[in-house]
C-alpha cells in the first residue's frame, strides 16, 4: 500500500506551495517595478539608488529591483543615429554603474564603458562621412530623376532622397557595411556588462 498522507501533511505542503508562489510573484513584481524605475530614470532623471532604497527593504527585493533595472538599461546600448541617442547611452552607463555594489566592478565597468563611448563617437564621425559620400555619389541620378519628373509635371520638382526607394536601398546597404564593423564591439560591451551583473541575472527565477 502507498503511504497515506495525513491532513496535517497535506496542509503543510499547501502552505509551502503558497509561500513559494508568493516568493515568485514578489520577485516578478519587484522586477517589474525595477523596469519602471529604469524608464523613469531615462525619461525624468530620477535617483535610482534612492528609488531602490524607498521601494525595497530586503536584499532579495533589492536584487529583483536591480535585475529589472538592468534588463531595461542593457537594451538601450546600441549604435546611435545621432548625438541625442549617444547622450542617452551615456546616461544608461550612469544607471548601470549605480546598481553595481562592488567598487572593483564599478571601476571595471567605468573603464569599459568609457572605451565604448569613444568607439561610438568614432562611429558617429564615420557615419557622417558615409552619409555625405553616399548623397554625393547618388546626386547625379537624383538630379536626373528630378529633371524627368519636372518635364512631365511642367514645373520644377525636388525629391527628398529619403523618399526615393532606390536611394534608401543604396543608403541602407552602405550603412549595413559600416554597422557590421561596429556592432560586434557593442555586443561585446553588452556581454561584459552582463558578466559583471551575473549575480543580478541569477537572482530570482521570475519571468520578464
Amino acid at each position: 500500500m502507498g503511504v497515506i498522507k495525513t491532513a496535517l501533511e497535506l496542509a503543510l505542503e499547501r502552505t509551502e506551495n503558497v509561500k513559494s508562489d508568493k516568493s515568485v510573484i514578489g520577485q516578478f513584481e519587484m522586477k517589474q517595478k525595477g523596469k519602471k524605475i529604469a524608464n523613469s530614470f531615462l525619461d525624468e532623471n530620477i535617483d535610482i539608488l534612492a528609488e531602490i532604497k524607498k521601494s525595497a527593504s530586503e536584499q532579495e527585493q533589492k536584487d529583483s529591483l536591480k535585475q529589472g533595472i538592468f534588463d531595461i538599461l542593457i537594451t538601450q546600448i546600441a549604435l546611435p543615429s545621432g548625438e541625442d541617442e549617444k547622450k542617452r547611452i551615456e546616461k544608461v552607463g550612469q544607471g548601470l554603474s549605480a546598481i553595481l555594489e562592488n567598487s572593483k566592478e564599478k571601476n571595471e565597468f567605468a573603464a569599459m564603458y568609457k572605451q565604448l563611448l569613444q568607439i561610438i563617437s568614432q562611429y558617429l564621425q564615420e557615419a557622417a562621412h558615409y552619409e555625405k559620400a553616399i548623397r554625393q555619389q547618388y546626386a547625379p541620378k537624383l538630379r536626373q530623376k528630378e529633371e524627368e519628373i519636372s518635364r512631365r509635371m511642367g514645373r520644377e520638382v525636388r525629391i527628398d532622397p529619403m523618399q526615393d526607394p532606390e536611394f534608401v536601398a543604396f543608403y541602407n546597404q552602405a550603412f549595413a557595411s559600416l554597422k557590421s564593423k561596429y556592432e560586434p564591439v557593442v555586443e561585446q560591451a553588452k556581454e561584459e556588462a552582463r558578466r559583471m551583473f551575473e549575480g543580478l541575472n541569477s537572482s530570482g527565477s521570475a519571468g520578464n
